[in-house]
């Protein structure tokens, strides 16, 4: 081939070749300059697929205009019907030969990143999927610039598969586990490989490794790599973070695109583990410095009144109770949390109280640096404690230079509970609340009704009541009608004093949301809009819409919980057991098994993990998952539900028909999420005018996950033939394309 002219491009030499082709060095003698030909190997020029996929190479990389994309000059064919592209040609090494010789400095390594990340933004944009992002594939120029090359696996926007279902493309190493297992893959599948090649350019190698490509796809999909600094010492911790990212197996919690990641990779640049235009914070634990150190409940209750002020703060991101408590005590230095939490500012304090007078100091650190931005000491009476958790909120919104609306400024001034006694109960029962047993229920009611004789009528101290009684029969403690009734109550003498109470509105919508999601969508967005950060709202909201099949709305929920609350099992709980409702079995289990082996105490985890086994057709690990849950909560609800589940998949109808009906709230539910459970036992034991029956009630309390129900859950196939089936089904169509979110 060398010396010969092929069209008006003289070959000069050969520079490598891959699976598919072969590149020469070629001078065009019509513009007088040197391109690069990549020729189809012969071996493929018979099978189509092969020409397709060499063709649509061509056409992905031509539609691209990108200084860190390889340009594409034409597609044509020798005479003897061979293929060839006519590329530039760039003078320097792959990134793999580059690596050959030894380890990245960090900086270099940060700025390739940039580069290649820059370069799948744009192809990104215009409906393309590379899907085969590796070291060989990227070209670093004489000059220090990337060249993104091979668009040969790329996939188009609106194209068919090339590939047969099941069968995967591209390189072990490099693959995302939803293209290792051949699933469809849309742009998180680039931010994988992209996070691998970033990894290994620090590292020194994937993350992934072994003899043979089968146990690489085993690694990739089942275990965890090795953490960056046992390679190196001095890689950022926000560098670390965002790697960690990129490599998280549920693409759900990958960056959601290109721009994002390139932002953060800006932010690592710039020294910053924030996102640009957002300040993020963590209040530590207050320490309670009290004489006789029995005012814990106290120092616990102003550190979370104190998130819950400053996560009304629009333009701040707080982090949540649930992760800011786990450092309670800790010997960690502030830079080590903040890293572990994603942000820049710490806020630390203490809490001196004896008889009704209180000490209170705080100090607002930078972590990045150890720079102490503001520090005050407040000293005063039990009665000054709203004033004083005023001016510290107050402080450090002035310390970050946060711009506060007339809304918010008004938030941060609420005088919820104005007496100080009663809110010092109030704190008390919140604390009893997190006990999550019968008798912490008992003493936050005590608590919350002797807050209600020394306040008189109080909205916040109506809607604590009225959560109690929800958790009462939540928890399977107490008889549900009664505390539903009572419940119920106290959220309408809270609303009769404030309509807008976020506490009344956040214990409506848990006790209506799932009878009636409509009305429960409303007051979900009701409690967000005054606090766009809360929780446990965002939580449930979250499962509401996930156990309805709403993936794109659910999806920023998720994110959102986890950003704001990283260290709590809750917050990426749902990101497995919102997949189960969207069939999406592989998902599920994948992101379930790995929270059940780092929470095993994690109930509502170990049930859900159970449930995808059982929709892996992994039988027999379920029902020993499911006994488990039997064992640790006898009696409650999912215990009851992991029997049935137990009995069901095994076939056993006796057995599954006495476990429905050890339960009062599945024996009767009332809820759309339990009922449809239950009607999954049914239909595997073949009752099927029960299970229609069951349906037919979940679809009156609410449920229409119309993909789910009419196609995707395997265990309703004994009744999907049934004319009663396929009424209900026009149904559910119809009230699952008109649900407004």
């Amino acid at each position: 081939m060398i010396g010969k002219t092929i069209s008006h491009y003289k070959i000069l030499e050969k520079l490598g070749e891959g699976g598919m082709g072969v590149v020469y060095k070629a001078e065009d003698t019509k513009l007088k300059r040197i391109v690069a030909l990549k020729f189809l190997m012969p071996t493929l020029t018979a099978d189509p697929a092969a020409k397709e996929r060499f063709i649509q190479e061509a056409q992905a990389a031509s539609a691209l205009e990108h200084p860190n994309i390889c340009n594409i000059h034409e597609i044509s064919e020798t005479e003897d019907d061979r293929l060839y592209i006519v590329m530039a040609c760039y003078e320097g090494q792959t990134l793999k030969e580059r690596l050959a010789t030894g380890l990245l400095p960090i900086e270099q390594a940060i700025s390739y990143a940039c580069q290649i990340a820059e370069g799948l933004a744009e192809a990104h944009d215009k409906g393309i999927v590379h899907r085969d992002i590796k070291p060989s594939n990227i070209m670093i120029t004489e000059k220090g610039q990337v060249k993104i090359m091979d668009f040969g696996l790329a996939k188009l926007a609106g194209q068919t598969r090339l590939t047969k279902t099941g069968t995967t493309l591209g390189t072990a190493a490099y693959m995302s586990p939803e293209q290792a297992r051949g699933e469809k893959v849309d742009y998180r599948a680039d931010l994988w490989s992209l996070g691998v090649v970033l990894y290994e350019m620090l590292a020194g190698q994937p993350p992934f490794t072994a003899e043979y490509d089968q146990a690489v796809v085993y690694s990739i999909l089942n275990e965890e790599p090795k953490a960056l600094d046992s390679f190196r010492k001095g890689i950022p911790k926000s560098l670390t973070h965002l790697v960690e990212k990129c490599l998280e197996k549920n693409p759900a919690l990958r960056y959601q695109n290109m721009k994002e990641m390139i932002e953060e990779l800006d932010n690592v640049k710039a020294g910053s583990p924030r996102t640009k235009n957002e300040k993020s914070i963590l209040v530590l634990p207050f320490e309670d410095m009290s004489p006789g150190k029995d005012n814990e409940y106290f120092s616990d209750g102003l550190t979370e009144e104190l998130i819950t002020d400053l996560s009304r703060v629009h333009d701040l991101l707080v982090i949540s109770r649930s992760s800011a408590m786990t450092f309670k005590g800790t010997k960690k230095t502030l830079g080590q949390i903040a890293a572990e939490v994603g942000v820049q500012y710490v806020l630390e304090g203490s809490v001196r109280k004896a008889g009704n007078n209180l000490r209170i100091t705080a100090q607002l650190i930078d972590a990045a640096d150890d720079f102490h931005v503001w520090a005050e000491k407040f000293s005063g009476t039990l009665d000054d404690v709203f004033d004083i958790q005023e001016k510290v909120s107050r402080s450090i919104v002035d310390a970050l230079k946060l711009k506060l609306t007339p809304k918010e400024a008004g938030f941060l001034a609420e005088r919820p509970i104005p007496n100080a006694l009663a809110y010092e109960f109030y704190l008390k029962a919140r604390g009893e609340i997190l006990k999550w047993t019968e008798a912490g229920l008992d003493n936050a009611s005590k608590y919350l009704h002797s807050g209600l004789e020394i306040a008189g009528e109080n909205a916040l101290l109506y809607a604590g009541i009225a959560y109690v009684h929800f958790q009462y029969f939540n928890l399977g403690l107490k008889e549900q009608k009664y505390c539903r009734e009572r419940a119920e109550e106290n959220v309408i003498r809270a609303f009769a004093l404030e309509p807008d109470c976020p506490q009344a509105s956040f214990v409506r919508a848990v006790l209506v949301a799932w009878n009636n999601p409509v009305e429960g969508i409303k007051c979900f967005k009701r409690v967000l809009a005054k606090n766009p950060n809360e929780f446990d709202t965002l939580f449930v909201f979250s499962c509401l819409l996930g156990t309805l099949g709403r993936k794109s709305d659910i999806v920023p929920l998720e994110q959102r919980t986890i950003r704001i609350d990283p260290l709590n099992a809750a917050a990426h709980f749902h990101s497995g057991f919102n997949r189960l409702w969207d069939g999406e079995y592989p998902q599920a289990l994948e992101v379930l098994s790995r929270l059940h082996e780092k929470f095993p105490e994690d109930i509502l985890t170990t049930f859900a993990f159970g449930l995808s086994l059982a929709h892996m057709g992994r039988q027999q690990e379920a029902g020993h998952i499911f006994d488990q849950v039997a064992k640790e909560q006898p009696g409650t609800l999912f215990a009851c539900l992991s029997q049935s589940f137990k009995w069901a998949l095994a076939g056993d109808r006796s057995g599954t028909l006495k476990a429905l009906e050890s339960n009062p709230s599945v024996k009767d539910p009332w809820d759309f999420q339990t009922t449809y459970w239950k009607t999954e036992c049914l239909a595997l034991i073949g009752e099927k005018e029960r299970a229609l029956g069951c349906l037919e009630l979940d679809v009156n309390l609410g449920m229409s996950n119309y993909p789910l129900m009419s196609e995707l859950d395997p265990f309703l196939d004994n009744i999907r033939g049934e004319e009663r089936f396929h009424k209900l089904m026009v149904r559910v169509k119809d009230e699952w394309e008109h649900l407004e979110v």
